[in-house]
């Protein structure tokens, strides 16, 4: 359900709601939060809740750092497994300037731009995410190991699966936030685990995963198990990732559903664009050891279910009709991807981009001959983010400021 601002100061008063965590992210998608009372609520949808923006990694500096946070009345929920009395409700928020200019470092702005662009030509994009963590065994001062809570392999069940549990109390929690897992399984790594969403509209989509990794962190801590959502914590096993699976819409049509020329073009943009983006869908070091390996892509190509490619094609039909994007990993801000994602989409509609032909060769396996034809993805962090620095295509999705303090303070990561 989605509410007004004057239903949500109804629904607090009436439901014994104390405490409201007002949240927004930093530039890498790492969640943030202010909490304030009932009794502030009103002033922050009016005016917002001022913070010190020079205190969070990528915002301001010392000498100009006030910004505000302003709550998205759409966006309550009540978080089940705090208290039920004296409840706590979470707000997503967007950043702004004390003069209300909508400050350029705030990603999901960013992706909310690209949105409003995407439904003035007439089209909207639905997404569903598959997102892959670890869980660690904690040492005796509480601290975490790199110990997997247990060595079971893909699809394995309890009791080699130890992570059955844990799984099953994070979806009962997401459930009665609104939000709809529709499978879940342990994955190929010991100790990994995989959750995946119906799609939804892509703003709600990005909030979604912002709350899914709150609530694995919770769950995981209250089971004392520590939730890593790394894209390689474990040398030689799987990476964890972040499958971004996506179909486009016109008057209700899924245009995926037909193959229609739009929807071939949307994924030639996205494919054009991969190299481009890589340094915000791969955002760490550590992301480049996950590519190439263990189902993760290394090259820029398509194919059907082929699991090896960039993008893949499911077996699907009907509404269900898609594409999934394999690169991203789950330590990328998701709502800086699923912009560049899409604005990368509907670059390739706007110049009717022709599809290269599909790759269908296990490209694991592959002999050099046969991928001397295809562009690689960046080799490592520092190549990406050189490539993102000289693209205007990047320029024109993230501002030029905040792309910049992007790239300085992702080289010290």
């Amino acid at each position: 359900m989605e509410y007004s601002q004057s239903e949500v100061m109804q629904y607090v008063a009436e439901n014994d709601v104390k405490f409201i965590k007002l949240l927004f992210t930093d530039i890498f998608g790492e969640v943030k939060s202010v909490s304030v009372q009932p009794s502030v609520l009103k002033r922050a949808f009016q005016d917002g809740i001022s913070f010190d923006a020079s205190a969070i990694r990528g915002f301001l500096n010392v000498s100009k750092s006030d910004l505000v946070i302003k709550p998205d009345s759409t966006t309550l929920s009540v978080l089940p497994w705090r208290p039920q009395r004296g409840r706590v409700a979470r707000l997503y928020c967007g950043i702004s300037y004390p003069d209300g200019t909508p400050f350029e470092g705030d990603s999901r702005h960013i992706l909310k731009k690209v949105l409003e662009k995407c439904d003035k030509a007439g089209y909207s994009v639905k997404v569903g995410t598959e997102c892959e963590f670890y869980l660690f065994n904690l040492d005796e001062k509480g601290m975490p190991t790199m110990t997997p809570q247990d060595y079971a392999s893909y699809c394995d069940l309890a009791p080699l699966d130890k992570g059955e549990n844990v799984r099953r109390d994070i979806i009962l929690n997401l459930e009665q936030m609104g939000i709809v897992p529709e499978t879940s399984h342990h994955e190929s790594g010991p100790g990994q685990n995989e959750i995946d969403f119906k799609y939804d509209d892509a703003m709600r989509a990005a909030d979604n995963v912002s709350t899914f990794k709150t609530t694995v962190r919770t769950i995981a801590s209250q089971a004392g198990l520590y939730a890593s959502f790394e894209p390689k914590p474990l040398d030689g096993e799987a990476g964890n990732g972040f499958h971004v699976n996506l179909s486009l819409h016109k008057g209700g049509e899924n245009l995926f559903a037909k193959e229609s020329p739009e929807a071939k073009s949307f994924t030639a943009g996205i494919l054009k664009r991969s190299r481009e983006i890589a340094a915000f869908t791969n955002p760490v070091k550590r992301s480049y050891m996950r590519l190439g390996q263990f189902e993760a892509p290394k090259y820029v190509s398509w194919s059907r279910q082929n699991r090896s490619q960039l993008i893949r094609v499911p077996a699907a039909e009907g509404e269900l009709s898609r594409i999934e994007l394999r690169s991203p990993d789950t330590k990328c801000n998701q709502y800086l991807v699923l912009a560049l994602v899409i604005a990368a989409g509907l670059e390739g509609m706007e110049k009717k981009l022709e599809l290269p032909s599909p790759v269908d060769l296990d490209l694991y396996n592959a002999s050099e001959k046969d991928v001397a034809s295809l562009e690689m993805l960046p080799a490592d962090l520092d190549e990406a983010l050189k490539i993102a620095a000289d693209s205007d295509f990047v320029k024109s999705v993230v501002p030029e400021n905040t792309l910049r303090s992007y790239i300085e303070n992702a080289l010290g990561k």
